[in-house]
């Protein structure tokens, strides 16, 4: 629920070879938390996906960019979700984007996404997230953020990652204050959310600020090696 960003191309990819930067195992990520876990998803999901965002229509689309009515809806219609997937896919082995299944206990609540990532001189990725509101106040967004801010500085080698937060939305602020994330200052009118330009809050996170409290964050939130 967080605010929703579309998705660009990166400028100056340091991609080698054609190999993406994550390595062979982005066509079978899985992203695991102490009690989630985040994958791509495939048309197969289609019906548990549809059975969430239908029941939470309205809880989400006071977040969200308006969808245009010449557009098919994945919610309801299986050939555009079997479209997303497939776009989904050409976004995560480009490295440009990465739109994650939230599951837990392999069922489906939601979704964490790495989107805009951009290379070069930036380094950077914006990430948003909505839940089922059923499973909303339990903590679970904010252990998936965590686990893919992992992805995003261990894996991807960014630099920055940014969330951008419509100010009324104090569900999402507060998965913010869990992380203790950086609050940057306002954005007048920056995203198109239900046909409204909306203001947005901007929080950052860089990879120095990782490094200093990736033990207290790992502890918290990860699966631990041994």
């Amino acid at each position: 629920m967080s605010g929703a960003s579309q998705n660009t191309a990166s400028s100056a990819s340091p991609i080698i070879k054609n190999q993406h930067p994550a390595g062979a195992q982005i066509k079978a990520l899985r992203l695991q938390g102490k009690r989630i876990m985040m994958r791509p998803l495939v048309p197969s999901d289609h019906a548990a996906w549809s059975e969430v965002r239908l029941r939470n229509g309205e809880w989400l689309s006071v977040w969200e960019p308006q969808r245009s009515e010449f557009i098919a809806d994945p919610a309801t219609d299986y050939q555009a979700f079997e479209r997303r997937c497939a776009a989904r896919d050409r976004e995560r082995l480009a490295g440009t984007s990465y739109t994650l299944g939230l599951f837990i206990e392999n069922t489906f609540v939601g979704e964490v996404n790495l989107n805009n990532v951009l290379r070069g001189a930036m380094q950077t990725g914006t990430v948003g997230y909505w839940i089922d509101r059923a499973h909303a106040g339990n903590g679970y967004v904010a252990e998936g953020v965590a686990v893919l801010s992992h992805f995003a500085f261990e894996e991807l080698k960014l630099h920055r990652i940014e969330v951008c937060i419509i100010p009324r939305n104090t569900n999402s602020k507060k998965v913010m204050d869990k992380l203790k994330f950086r609050l940057e200052g306002l954005a007048e009118r920056f995203l198109e959310i239900n046909g409204v330009w909306e203001d947005h809050l901007r929080y950052g996170f860089t990879i120095e600020e990782w490094q200093n409290r990736k033990a207290a964050i790992t502890q918290q939130w990860l699966v631990t090696k041994t």
